[in-house]
């Protein structure tokens, strides 16, 4: 009995060492990766168990609880910690340690072609997640020489000047959108206007990569093409992912996912293999100048690896295509409708380029596809430079760029601080940091003006403005309004969304009159009418925001 007992309590010893050595290795080792790993980059204070899980839940909680992860929360964590050029968030292990880039110059280190990187720093892979929706070929999975072969193949199609032949078939997408916006109008109830334009860019990409009819403007949703149903229900399994959550932490929505996609791929293949039987078989002179045929008119064979390459890009022009552009003139028109300067200043544009016609939005389509339609487009200046701010203050999306360790090329950034190596971490290119900064921008950072991207209107900054699609230039760095990126991999369908823009600006400036309803709507003095602010707008009940978007923060690039 003795020497059993005493055999129990070594048992009892043995195991509480091996407890305490394995939870001291533990400890050891996650105090490694949590506070020591990346202890030399700005950050805000980390919690040994949760990293910044835990301080990114109670920063989500100050506020509206589904305003804009990227936009809203990393701006507030950023400001709170004396807004450095960058910081780190530690999100492990729901997602890579990230490094929030809040300043335009060091966006620009990883944006513009190095030694190490020829195309910039490489894509993260945080569109890996959406392979049921664009597909595992998509020009956000390629880098290097493979980037840039699927990039020289789509480039034709969304060249400005080729853009600008599909014009007509562009205006003719906006006809439905302009029935329904009449309907609505009759009927005199509160409608969503997301809803309208979501149908018409969907349509119009349709138009100029496949000249499809996508059936997205046809009744009310339950009319629509089943292609386009199915593809929004797929969407929408993402909309409420505000961390982007791995398929293992929600397995029935992945299922979801991978079962639309099915049908997708399937009617997909059915779309794109009857455009190549056309293509085949029309003479040179007779073939349809969509994106599509463009992209595999020279290509000598088109084999199966290249079909399954043509169906996901598709399906990725399909998904940045209709839903940034559509988020684009929402909050162009909601911008425009509390601030009645900029919109007479619009007003009065249109009617110098279109005389007569100024207030019908037929007679503006019939102009504008008419054989001139190109030069005024070209001539919408301070349309652009609404354009231009909205993207500024409402950027659709931001970029991720990583290295890994011992990859062979290493991802440095200099700072007036010093020198930072960021391998193995996401490298978050922050737009809506970017494009507020104080610095660059002045007081009225927050603040919607158009003007300041006329001539003249510009305060603080120095160098030419690259406009992408602004005839004038302003006094601010080139690389501080990034809303489609820059270097090699910026978006390669900003002149589509742009054209897009002008056009829904164009068409709605003079005949409706827009008006908030919830969110962001006016408020009215004692005689129903709404009362301007000191900054020339209209005061609101309260603040209007992006909420989280359905698309990574990589997606449009």
């Amino acid at each position: 009995m003795f020497f059993l007992l005493n055999m129990s309590h070594g048992l009892t010893a043995v195991v509480l060492t091996s407890v305490f050595i394995t939870a001291t290795y533990l400890y050891i080792k996650l105090s490694e990766k949590r506070l020591k790993q990346f202890a030399h980059l700005p950050q805000a204070k980390a919690s040994l168990l949760w990293g910044h899980l835990k301080l990114f839940d109670e920063y989500t909680k100050r506020g509206n609880h589904d305003r804009h992860p990227g936009n809203a929360i990393m701006a507030e964590i950023h400001k709170d910690i004396g807004s450095p050029p960058f910081f780190m968030l530690d999100m492990r292990p729901i997602n890579p340690p990230t490094v929030v880039i809040a300043n335009y110059e060091l966006a620009e280190q990883l944006s513009k072609p190095s030694k190490g990187f020829p195309y910039s720093v490489h894509k993260a892979p945080t569109t890996v997640r959406m392979i049921p929706l664009i597909g595992s070929k998509a020009i956000f999975f390629h880098q290097n020489e493979s980037w840039k072969g699927v990039r020289k193949r789509f480039n034709q199609g969304f060249a400005p000047a080729h853009l600008m032949t599909l014009l007509p078939g562009i205006l003719e997408k906006t006809v439905p959108f302009l029935n329904h916006l009449d309907e609505r109008a009759r009927i005199g109830k509160p409608f969503r206007l997301s809803d309208l334009t979501t149908n018409l860019t969907f349509d119009i990409i349709g138009t100029v990569a496949m000249d499809v009819d996508m059936e997205a403007q046809k009744g009310d949703a339950s009319q629509q093409g089943e292609f386009v149903r199915r593809f929004k229900e797929l969407i929408k399994t993402y909309a409420d992912d505000k961390l982007f959550l791995p398929w293992w932490l929600i397995p029935l929505t992945e299922i979801k996912r991978l079962r639309l996609s099915v049908f997708i791929n399937r009617r997909l293949r059915e779309i794109v293999d009857s455009k190549i039987k056309t293509l085949k078989s029309a003479p040179l002179t007779g073939r349809s100048r969509t994106i599509l045929t463009l992209a595999l008119q020279d290509v000598e064979q088109i084999t199966p690896e290249i079909l399954e390459e043509a169906y996901d890009q598709l399906k990725a022009f399909l998904l940045a295509g209709h839903d940034t552009t559509s988020v684009l003139i929402d909050w162009s028109i909601y911008e425009l409708s509390r601030t009645p300067h900029a919109l007479k200043a619009v007003q009065d544009e249109i009617t110098t380029l279109f005389g007569p016609d100024a207030q019908d939005p037929r007679a503006i389509c019939a102009r504008l596809s008419s054989s001139g339609g190109s030069e005024l487009v070209h001539q919408m200046t301070y349309i652009s430079a609404v354009i231009r701010e909205t993207l500024r203050l409402h950027p659709p999306a931001g970029s991720v760029r990583m290295t890994m360790p011992n990859s062979g090329s290493t991802c440095i950034v200099s700072t007036p601080q010093g020198e930072y190596c960021l391998d193995g971490t996401w490298m978050y290119i922050n737009h809506t940091i970017i494009h507020r900064d104080r610095a660059v921008f002045g007081e009225t950072a927050e603040e919607f003006r158009p003007e300041r991207w006329l001539v003249g209107g510009g305060s603080k900054g120095t160098g030419d403005d690259e406009s992408l699609f602004m005839a004038s230039s302003g006094s601010f760095p080139p690389g501080a309004w990034r809303p489609f990126e820059r270097g090699p991999r910026n978006c390669i369908g900003q002149e589509l969304a742009n054209i897009e823009a002008r056009i829904a600006i164009t068409i709605l400036a003079h005949k409706y009159k827009f008006s908030k309803v919830g969110l962001g709507e006016p408020d009215l003095n004692e005689k129903g009418q709404p009362m301007l602010d000191n900054k020339g707008q209209y005061k609101t009940k309260s603040e209007l925001y992006s909420v989280s978007c359905c698309i990574p923060p990589s997606a449009i690039i």
